[in-house]
């Protein structure tokens, strides 16, 4: 094991959240996530942070600034530091009515503020804002020039708010999201917003998906039936994508993916997150997050200093094992082994 010190690793706290509710298992709250999280360890090595769903039940988007400052010390206490905060933007549409779009603004604006505050309280030097379309590929679809348009310029609006705080968005690509949905629409968005604070938040388990044209068969890397042990031919497919967005990529998701789709309560079929340990993973993570982190050279980019573990909509009984984060810290720090850095 080294000693490096960058990418701080982080955990999400949102898979607490996501695909959680009336509609499917209880909410996890965040004093449990957070618990969960610390008291993981892996040869005396711990996370360093964690990332945040600025929703309820977790943290409200209206919280007051008291509710800030104890949340910070809250988090600070148990020497963790916050990185990305995730905006709740479901309620608006960057394709819907002229009010559904002011939601959409006004969330972006909220988290922006309280991203700000916490990077004030020096409980947050680094991370950004992560957003989406909220809109389904289908609705995009129906006309997706003309609607690619619409997105971008809600996406500028909202960038020139963020900008007002000082911070950055990333949009994550999905592929339920439309006009994200597939790798080369993605690149196509970013660059037709063009505004110097935004990028793209990478999700290997989302991004996998990506390859195999799920939601755009046109788009696809890999062909159909793809015999998985063909690791030659899926590095190459992730050589292509990694290309196209590396360049864009300011926030990044560890994760592992079986090459299929999933959704439970409310959240649409998306990009599948398998445990760490999964045999069915089709992912080498420590290998892969490299098409990521490094350059077509295969220098470190060191374009963002924290990297985060998602993995939402398991079970609540896998979610409450204090050994299921054991064995995804156990995974971040082969990450940072193979890719990591020291200032």
């Amino acid at each position: 094991m080294t000693n490096n010190e960058y990418p701080k690793l982080h955990n999400a706290m949102w898979p607490g959240l996501v695909g959680k509710g009336s509609d499917s298992e209880p909410a996890i709250d965040l004093d449990t996530m957070l618990n969960l999280t610390a008291k993981a360890e892996v040869d005396g090595k711990k996370f360093d942070g964690v990332d945040l769903f600025l929703a309820d039940p977790h943290t409200s988007i209206d919280v007051s600034d008291d509710g800030i400052k104890e949340l910070a010390d809250k988090i600070g206490g148990m020497g963790f530091v916050v990185g990305s905060v995730v905006a709740p933007v479901w309620d608006g549409s960057t394709l819907g009515s002229p009010e559904k779009v002011e939601k959409f603004l006004t969330q972006v604006k909220k988290a922006s503020s309280i991203a700000r505050k916490l990077t004030d309280l020096g409980i947050r030097p680094y991370g950004v804002v992560r957003i989406d379309s909220s809109v389904s590929p289908v609705e995009w679809a129906k006309d997706p020039v003309g609607n690619q348009k619409k997105i971008a310029e809600v996406f500028r609006q909202a960038c020139d708010t963020a900008a007002d705080f000082g911070e950055k968005l990333a949009a994550e690509g999905e592929i339920c999201w439309g006009g994200m949905h597939n790798w080369k629409d993605m690149v196509d968005l970013l660059e037709r917003v063009d505004r110097p604070n935004i990028g793209f938040q990478a999700d290997m388990a989302h991004t996998l998906l990506y390859l195999l044209g799920y939601n755009a068969p046109e788009q696809r890397i890999l062909p159909e039936d793809f015999d998985w042990s063909d690791t030659e031919a899926l590095q190459a497919g992730l050589r292509k994508m990694t290309a196209a967005l590396r360049p864009w990529t300011i926030d990044f998701h560890v994760a592992q993916n079986d090459a299929t789709v999933h959704g439970t309560g409310s959240h649409d079929k998306t990009g599948r997150h398998c445990l760490a340990t999964d045999p069915n993973g089709k992912l080498d993570i420590p290998r892969d997050a490299g098409h990521w982190l490094r350059d077509e050279q295969g220098n470190l980019t060191k374009a963002f200093k924290h990297i985060c573990w998602d993995g939402c909509m398991f079970p609540n009984e896998v979610m409450l094992k204090q050994q299921t984060w054991n064995d995804i810290l156990a995974v971040m720090l082969k990450v940072r082994d193979a890719h990591g850095w020291s200032e």
